[in-house]
């Protein structure tokens, strides 16, 4: 797809139809959409971006639903990035489930955008970064990220947020395992949602016991808030931690500007990443060829160490 003339206007313009086609190109990689960020990238900055993931089933649409509802009713505006990553072996992806979104889909001040993997080399996470900047420099004042489970591109993603909320819900032990497998180190603010089942007090507990063995480096403890989203319960509670937690970084001084350079950090390393993946499919191998590379590895012909090799080679960064 061609970036138009004016795109960069119009997004700072706050134009949903070009927010829209700018994060198609995003997705599918178009040529001329890194010029659109380049432009675009000094008005972002502004935006509260709050990263919500947690195991599938905990409720974390119909939460993300009830919370952008909240920030409605005070009159902020919402950008929502639905990410539902795409298979590795069919490249299908899980969208379905945002139609739960519905009574927002209406609202002007509301951007509700699902994403997946697509054609986009650099990777979902590389590509939900770009999208979050679009929806930043369009001056939306909250940016909603939900994740779907929590594997490494969901930890990738919720690396670049400003907050990130973690959700459970009672009686899944299997949450709790999640959270020691990695989840804890980025968590803000834990949620247990459908907090009406039983269960909820154990879940509690076990969360305050690993909270109470671990020690973050800017001093922060994660507050534990209940929440029923079906029936809006506890979102004032969870808007008020995740605001708790945006003063108390703006309070840090250099341990909060020490995140900032974190998350810029990760960022140039994931378009180091992409570009030079890009680099290896478009200059020094074709399809057909890494397909033969990959059979013959899969027949032990060869070993993959040395076909990373041959390729870097090919680009003289061998």
């Amino acid at each position: 797809m061609e970036i138009k003339e004016g795109t960069a206007s119009s997004i700072l313009s706050g134009d949903k139809r070009s927010i829209a086609r700018a994060i198609s190109a995003v997705e599918n990689g178009d040529e001329g959409i890194t010029e659109l960020l380049k432009q675009v990238f000094p008005n972002t900055g502004h935006a509260l971006v709050i990263g919500v993931t947690g195991a599938p089933g905990s409720g974390k649409s119909t939460l993300v639903d009830a919370l952008a509802a909240r920030y409605r009713s005070s009159g902020q505006t919402v950008g929502i990035i639905a990410v539902d990553p795409s298979s590795p072996f069919t490249g299908g992806a899980i969208l379905g489930d945002r139609i739960r979104m519905q009574s927002m889909a209406t609202d002007p001040g509301v951007f509700i955008r699902s994403m997946a993997a697509r054609g986009h080399l650099g990777g979902l996470a590389s590509a939900t970064t770009d999208a979050v900047a679009i929806l930043d420099a369009a001056r939306y004042d909250k940016i909603i990220v939900e994740t779907v489970g929590v594997g490494q591109d969901e930890i990738d993603i919720v690396k670049t947020a400003d907050v990130t909320v973690v959700v459970l819900v009672p009686g899944m032990g299997d949450d709790i395992q999640a959270i020691k497998a990695g989840i804890m180190e980025i968590s803000d603010v834990f949620v247990i949602n459908k907090a009406d089942r039983d269960g909820v007090l154990r879940t509690e507990k076990e969360l305050e016991s690993m909270l109470s063995i671990t020690e973050r480096a800017d001093g922060w403890r994660p507050p534990i808030i209940k929440t029923v989203a079906t029936r809006a319960e506890g979102l004032n509670e969870l808007a008020g931690a995740i605001e708790s937690y945006a003063s108390h970084l703006e309070n840090a001084g250099s341990k909060a500007n020490g995140r900032r350079t974190t998350v810029a950090e990760h960022r140039i390393k994931e378009m180091l990443r992409e570009r030079l993946f890009r680099l290896a499919f478009e200059k020094a191998t074709t399809e057909a060829e890494f397909k033969e590379m990959a059979q013959m590895v899969a027949d032990r012909r060869r070993d993959p160490y040395s076909v990373v090799e041959e390729i870097l080679g090919r680009l003289g960064i061998g």
